[in-house]
């Protein structure tokens, strides 16, 4: 129960301002977009790449907790349909986040901090930003039919095969389009995305 919890000091709209913006074209979030900080920047690349979302926004309508009201820093909507409140983890928390879960599940959403290991572990930060470069692109019709049938063909190809069988469109950006829009999907995780990156189809 939220009455468990002790809040110090009861305040209306907790947040700040937000430090960082920018204008980078984003695949399931808005064009220009606005950070509280550079982690919730980075929190915003994860989501971005993350299959399970369908789209995210910014600053959306504040979480009232009786005591105070909080602005979390993302809304999301995953592909059950269920809306999530999220904050990065440098946010700092005037309440117990159990009390944001239960104001965000009584109007019918979910709250979550999210915990820095999902964001900076191993390298999905860094492909994401290296692929999130190319969300302003996209690939011809030729090459997409051109690639995926290959990858039917063969169930998957490395990064470097793929780039051979695009030829209408910049190799890199055409397949990194790919990637970023659902078509195909590469290994986020374990490395750096170089040559011998596997490349697998994606089957709606």
């Amino acid at each position: 129960m939220a009455s468990q919890y002790h809040v110090q000091q009861p305040r209306r709209a907790i947040g700040t301002r937000p430090q960082f913006s920018t204008n980078r074209p984003s695949v399931k979030g808005p064009a220009f977009a606005k950070y509280r900080s550079k982690m919730a920047r980075d929190l915003a690349c994860i989501l971005d790449l993350n299959s399970s979302v369908t789209s995210w926004a910014c600053s959306p309508l504040p979480l009232v907790t009786g005591h105070s009201e909080h602005v979390p820093d993302f809304w999301m909507r995953d592909t059950d349909g269920v809306s999530w409140l999220l904050d990065a983890p440098d946010r700092k928390l005037s309440c117990n986040p159990e009390v944001l879960l239960d104001a965000a599940l009584a109007e019918g959403r979910r709250y979550r901090l999210v915990d820095s290991s999902e964001i900076y572990d191993g390298f999905r930060l860094r492909n994401a930003k290296d692929l999130l470069r190319y969300s302003g692109h996209n690939a011809s019709l030729g090459d997409r039919v051109r690639l995926l049938s290959a990858l039917e063909e063969h169930g998957s190809l490395s990064f470097a095969d793929c780039l051979r069988a695009i030829h209408e469109t910049q190799p890199v950006a055409a397949l990194a389009s790919l990637i970023l829009h659902g078509f195909v999907e590469v290994e986020l995780d374990d490395r750096l995305i170089g040559p011998e990156t596997m490349v697998r189809r994606i089957r709606a």
